[in-house]
């Protein structure tokens, strides 16, 4: 499996804790930033992480900001992307089996290196389901490209 992955400053430890569980495990990570505590705008970082995955790249990524909800926001900004946040084991399942989340967001401030290890581990070995949540997830996606063709309409 081929992971993205991509913090800001407030994350960067975290990020590097994640890389190295991850390299153990044997899973190849390709580094998106940031590569050292400045400051970086994370949204730059989240979207490089997504056009990535949108494009094929990779199978999923990982982004991290002190809450995890503004890679999410900004990932979730990409064509064909589903970021979940999550600080719990359960939910990161929830966000593979039931959604299909490709990108899995986590918040530096708000959980510890251990628990970030263990909701990895969940997210990765957890896969979309399909069955009921097929059909959700589909719709997701009806709904992005007629809101796409909308916005575009607009301009």
């Amino acid at each position: 499996m081929r992971v993205a992955i991509g913090a800001d400053e407030a994350a960067f430890d975290l990020k590097e804790i994640l890389k190295a569980h991850l390299a153990q495990k044997g899973v190849e990570v390709e580094d998106y930033g940031a590569f050292d505590k400045s400051p970086v705008l994370y949204p730059d970082i989240a979207v490089k992480v997504a056009e990535a995955i949108a494009a094929g790249k990779h199978e999923r990524g990982i982004l991290m900001c002190g809450t995890g909800l503004g890679m999410a926001i900004t990932a979730n900004k990409v064509p064909g992307i589903r970021a979940a946040t999550c600080h719990d084991t359960y939910s990161a399942e929830r966000a593979r089996k039931s959604n299909d989340a490709q990108i899995l967001t986590m918040g530096a401030r708000v959980i510890g290196p251990e628990l970030a290890k263990t909701i990895v581990d969940a997210w990765l070995k957890s896969e979309f389901e399909g069955g009921g949540s097929t059909r959700k997830v589909e719709r997701i996606a009806e709904y992005e490209k007629k809101l796409r063709r909308s916005t575009r309409s607009e301009s």
